[in-house]
């Protein structure tokens, strides 16, 4: 950030030497290396005459060239209410949600409550896995789980199908969701927000 901070003031600099009549000559390099904020502080400066220097530094024509168009980690927006918006690589939920298969799954925070979809289980150590559409029989138990995650096949024997609720999973724990909830709620889950990727 000190490098882009000496590079905006060089620039800074150059402009307003160009603009004063100081002909834009370049300094030596050993004299840019060691420059600071404090080459803009001459001694008869004040804030206001630093104000009026970077408004005619924002005003100058060559700053009114159409800016680059940034790269998006993010897929285009789609209005139907459950798509998956592919999101930035290496982030986590805070806080982390899980939610009903009518919740919208992703990188949930405070303003864009998501269901997170990477959860992992730090008792268990194991991957949560969640069914969209099915709630866990209440005859289920730890032994269930232990011996029967992750097989599809062997865990249908204990799930219901319910429209509009996801059960979730580890080798550990499993829960049975509706709505969108906040996971603080649930304190005996060891869960956290795995990581999500590309």
């Amino acid at each position: 950030m000190a490098d882009d901070l000496d590079r905006l003031l060089d620039e800074v600099e150059r402009r307003l030497c160009h603009r004063r009549g100081g002909g834009g000559q370049e300094q030596p390099a050993a004299a840019k290396e060691g420059r600071s904020a404090k080459v803009l502080m001459s001694a008869g400066s004040s804030e206001e005459d630093l104000d009026d220097i970077i408004d005619e530094i924002c005003n100058d024509s060559s700053f009114t060239k159409t800016p680059p168009k940034l790269k998006s980690n993010s897929a285009s927006l789609t209005p139907e209410r459950n798509s998956v918006v592919v999101q930035a690589h290496g982030k986590r939920c805070c806080p982390v949600y899980l939610g009903g298969s009518l919740s919208p799954s992703g990188i949930g925070t405070n303003i864009s409550k998501r269901a997170c979809d990477q959860l992992r289980c730090t008792a268990c150590d194991f991957r949560v896995s969640l069914f969209n559409d099915y709630v866990w029989d209440q005859s289920c138990d730890y032994l269930f789980f232990r011996n029967n995650m992750p097989e599809l096949s062997k865990l249908r024997a204990k799930m219901i199908k319910k429209k509009g609720a996801r059960a979730y999973a580890c080798q550990c724990s499993w829960r049975s969701i509706d709505e969108l909830t906040d996971l603080q709620t649930e304190p005996q889950l060891r869960w956290v927000c795995g990581k999500h990727g590309e």
